[in-house]
């Protein structure tokens, strides 16, 4: 029995102060998915996308998601109409952020911005006229009118040879993550909103989809830029 407990039971305290000490604490952040951090591996990875014999839609998706390390639900149900190339920015829409209390919330959440490189533009410029007469950039093979599923940049992963231990289309979040840190160029604060995480203590910087954007639009084509050379020199 610890000390605190035994102090209830014998009524030398009247108030467990421990529970007072409940969320003052982050709980320690577990990555459930599996992610690929070494340069020579993530370049040999990119590669492989490069050389994908499936579809072109999928083939895109798999290149962009290393690209624009979004969340893969956001990719799959990426539309045209969130789209703006000529300005280099996919808005996503309220509805299809992963937002808590999203009901009670929902005259406080904008549009979040994602900055497009070069590189991503070109390749969705380049799937327009197979897709663009469509709602969505990847739509199922059965029907234009739903998104690709779920599982299908997993399963382009696994007939390129990798399996769920090494890497998952959520993973590329935590690679970017991770490789964008040690790069020590960007702000962690300009990271994590790019990753469109929730600040549990910040409720109105939250859901303002424009935060650091002009930081993050330099962030996002050094990045691509940087997935260019590991794609030819992967030690690099």
């Amino acid at each position: 029995m610890s000390s605190i407990s035994s102090a209830l039971c014998t009524s030398r305290i009247e108030h467990n102060i421990a529970a007072d000490l409940v969320g003052a604490t982050a709980a320690p952040v577990v990555n459930k998915y599996a992610s690929i951090e070494d340069p020579a591996l993530l370049g040999r990875l990119l590669r492989d996308i490069d050389c994908y014999e499936g579809s072109l839609a999928t083939r895109t998706a798999l290149a962009l998601a290393p690209m624009l390390f979004c969340r893969p639900g956001e990719l799959r149900g990426m539309q045209w109409r969130e789209l703006d190339l000529a300005a280099a920015e996919w808005r996503i829409p309220p509805d299809r952020q992963k937002l808590k209390k999203r009901t009670k919330l929902s005259n406080r959440v904008s549009n979040y911005i994602v900055p497009l490189p070069i590189q991503a533009v070109e390749l969705l410029q380049a799937i327009k006229p197979l897709t663009g007469s469509g709602a969505f950039v990847f739509p199922s093979e059965r029907s234009n009118d739903r998104s690709m599923s779920d599982g299908t940049v997993n399963a382009a992963l696994r007939r390129l040879g990798y399996g769920k231990e090494q890497i998952t289309g959520h993973g590329f979040r935590h690679t970017a993550s991770t490789m964008l840190n040690e790069m020590k160029c960007w702000s962690p604060d300009a990271i994590e909103a790019q990753l469109s995480h929730q600040d549990p203590n910040t409720i109105r910087g939250i859901y303002n989809g424009a935060k650091y954007l002009s930081e993050r639009k330099e962030m996002m084509q050094s990045w691509a830029d940087r997935l260019d050379t590991l794609r030819v020199q992967p030690g690099r």
